[in-house]
């Protein structure tokens, strides 16, 4: 069977991978907001690893220890906006939300299959980085199963009300220009 992708009808989102993409995306305020999920987006690509300073010698010695070792996380510079293409999802699904694993793992399904519905419907999501977030416990109560069809489709619905708004956001509310006189 030929993939989608195969055919160029839509490339799937990629994955955010690092620590330091993932605190970059969820420092930005979130883009939109749904009863049980938040998106954050960046228009940026993944960073890459930087390559270490010094390469270790290959022979086996013990008398030189090489003092500056590069940092795994260190972010490397990302691409100015203007060449973002592509898109790249991270999800955010915490234990103490989603107790069960059955149930994380059929929120993550179903994040990664909606986005890639909403792209390949043309929806206006800009390229770059994104961050779906479990913020509300998934009621194991409501949800007695945690993977019923039930579930399933409260999460759908959840999930396009989250990229509609995502596609639309409302300009952030302006605030009030603070007092710059000083009361005693």
């Amino acid at each position: 069977m030929t993939s989608p992708e195969r055919l160029g009808l839509c490339p799937s989102p990629g994955r955010i991978q690092r620590a330091a993409d993932f605190e970059r995306l969820l420092g930005q305020p979130s883009r939109a907001r749904s009863p049980l999920f938040a998106v954050h987006h960046l228009s940026s690509v993944p960073s890459r690893p930087v390559p270490p300073r010094h390469s270790l010698p290959t022979g086996l010695s013990t008398d030189s220890v090489p003092s500056s070792v590069s940092v795994v996380d260190e972010p490397a510079q990302p691409p100015a906006a203007s060449d973002v293409s592509g898109h790249w999802l991270g999800l955010v699904v915490p234990k103490r939300l989603a107790k069960r694993a059955v149930t994380r793992n059929l929120v993550k399904r179903l994040v990664r299959a909606t986005l890639l519905e909403q792209l390949r419907a043309g929806a206006p999501l800009p390229a770059g980085l994104w961050a779906v977030r479990l913020r509300a416990p998934i009621d194991k109560k409501q949800f007695v199963s945690a993977k019923s069809d039930a579930l399933r489709l409260h999460l759908r619905d959840d999930l396009a009300t989250l990229w509609r708004r995502a596609a639309n956001p409302k300009p952030p509310k302006p605030r009030p220009p603070k007092d710059t006189q000083v009361t005693p």
